[in-house]
């Protein structure tokens, strides 16, 4: 098959899951190509795109993709749709909104491909009772009608867009990310790891205020205050900042700046995530991979990952809640380390890369039977 995937900035799980895809069904014999937007970019992102692009036989194609909606939103579809015929494209498939309103709205003109869309969860964080949600959940809802599947990555993805949008009456399917084979290898704590660690965006959605103020009374048995690194960047890094100078806490929080997961899970001995809002979060399969212990609260399709384990997940946006289950953490390591051992054995089960492409490549074959 030849696939154009789709997507505005590569960044986060969305190109990770993109990424993963590409080089997968490279393997498999099929030709992929992807589209990114040239309006934003760094160093970083032109370094991943350059590792990407030896397994994109197709190419990889920098066009417009605007944040915000806007002129640019209706001319890259026309570019899109001119590139899927010059490449003879079978499988056009968007990843986000914005990618998934460009390869759709492209895919209107070139008949022979299926066009597919993967939200990604971000979409299903908007209020539908804003002017601005509204107005979104409109565009998604005449989209369904250009749309031959939609893939969920969770679940709960896929009740969501059920409740916010509408329930699609293409094909669906609920086909969850996974991890390759080397990232199952167990990562121990140092020597120096800080009692916890937080790797992510720094933003309000991720519970970042919270896990600071929970970490400000917390003590080891020993009475000794507990610490915790951070890794990460994002629009509130300044006020993260600001609130830990507040708390007093300069000295027990250490703020690492943007570093690779797998390098932070050993600079903590136990990974929290205090999310407020997810999809399907890498940073939890991974932590849960690495078989490290691992508190996160009971959001998006966590529960999921956490499968027979899903009681052991708090509840959001709650700072009482938090901090109890840190507490017992510093007061049971060893029950968390078995729980994590756990975890990870299950997790192996369900959510591995080569599980992910062949039901997402048996999904491309069906539908390219049926044109």
């Amino acid at each position: 098959m030849r696939i154009l995937h789709v997507m505005r900035a590569p960044v986060g799980g969305l190109f990770r899951h993109v990424a993963d895809l590409t080089e997968a069904l490279s393997a498999r014999g099929h030709e992929v190509g992807i589209v990114a937007d040239s309006l934003s970019g760094d160093a970083a992102t032109e370094a991943k795109l350059g590792a990407l692009s030896r397994h994109a036989a197709l190419g990889i194609h920098r066009l417009p993709i605007p944040r915000l909606l806007g002129a640019q939103d209706f001319a890259t579809p026309l570019r899109i749709r001119g590139l899927a015929r010059s490449l003879s494209i079978d499988i056009l498939h968007g990843h986000g909104a914005k990618g998934g309103f460009a390869a759709r709205l492209g895919g209107l003109g070139h008949k022979g491909a299926a066009a597919l869309y993967t939200p990604h969860g971000g979409a299903l964080h908007f209020d539908q009772k804003a002017p601005s949600g509204a107005l979104f959940m409109a565009i998604e809802r005449a989209l369904l009608a250009a749309t031959d599947a939609v893939i969920f990555e969770s679940a709960h993805a896929e009740r969501v867009f059920g409740e916010k949008v509408a329930r699609p009456k293409c094909v669906t399917r609920v086909i969850h990310n996974g991890l390759t084979e080397a990232e199952f290898n167990p990562v121990a704590a140092s020597t120096e790891a800080a009692d916890f660690v937080f790797v992510g965006e720094l933003r309000q959605l991720k519970g970042i205020d919270l896990l600071v103020e929970a970490l400000g009374p917390l003590r080891r048995p020993d009475g000794s205050p507990a610490t915790l690194v951070m890794a990460g960047d994002g629009p509130d890094a300044n006020d993260l900042r600001t609130r830990i100078a507040a708390l007093g806490l300069g000295d027990r929080v250490t703020l690492a700046g943007v570093q690779p997961a797998r390098e932070m899970f050993a600079r903590g001995h136990c990974v929290v995530v205090p999310s407020r809002a997810e999809s399907l979060p890498y940073i939890v399969l991974e932590a849960a991979a690495a078989q490290r212990p691992l508190i996160a609260t009971d959001v998006g399709g966590i529960s999921e990952i956490f499968g027979p384990q899903a009681h052991r997940l708090i509840a959001p946006d709650s700072k009482e809640a938090l901090q109890a289950a840190m507490t017992g953490f510093l007061a049971e390591p060893d029950r968390f380390g078995e729980e994590a051992a756990r975890l990870r054995a299950f997790v192996h089960d369900g959510f591995s890369v080569a599980r992910m492409a062949e039901a997402i490549e048996e999904l491309y074959g069906q539908l390219l039977a049926r044109r």
